[in-house]
């Protein structure tokens, strides 16, 4: 049995979220998503995240397997939706951001883990309410998203030159 948990990115793991993110770029262009063919999230990104204590590992067997940013608060990017609305506008919430598992894990069903302690984190810190955004293409993660129980919201639009269109969904705790 494997050991898996999640912990807080330090500087010391941007190397290896890097590999995470550029094999998750080329996976996301193979499957024709123009998600991550911008350039972004580059790694002064991810140090923003990590320096900003907002950056997650997911650890398994020691291996830095999977990374996401979890930032708690007001997000600029999520205060108009379209084609839907929020369920919930008056509690604090978490967004979930640049989530990657890593190739060498790819297909092990560790999103969930890392969802799973995510979810436990903001849960600690009395944040009942999640939100994550992803292209259309990107089924990977709207599988993920219906498995934790996240609802499809709508449409929200980021600073992104090649597609800014996301759909966004939601999860509220009760």
């Amino acid at each position: 049995m494997a050991n898996i948990y999640t912990r807080r990115a330090t500087l010391d793991d941007l190397d290896k979220i890097m590999e995470i993110i550029n094999s998750a770029k080329q996976y996301l262009k193979e499957i024709g998503s123009p998600q991550w063919q911008s350039g972004y999230p580059a790694n002064n990104d991810i140090a923003k995240d990590i320096r900003a204590h907002s950056g997650y590992v997911l650890i398994v067997d020691g291996q830095v397997a999977g990374y996401s940013a979890m930032i708690i608060g007001d997000d600029p990017m999520y205060e108009v939706i379209t084609e839907g609305s929020w369920a919930n506008n008056r509690d604090p919430y978490a967004t979930l951001h640049r989530v990657a598992i890593s190739s060498q894990y790819r297909g092990q069903n560790l999103s969930s883990f890392l969802l799973s302690g995510l979810i436990s984190l903001a849960m600690s810190q009395g944040v009942r309410n999640l939100r994550i955004d992803t292209f259309e293409k990107n089924v990977q993660i709207h599988r993920i998203a219906a498995r934790f129980g996240f609802q499809k919201r709508g449409q929200i639009l980021i600073n992104d030159p090649l597609d800014p269109r996301r759909v966004a969904f939601e999860l509220n705790i009760a």
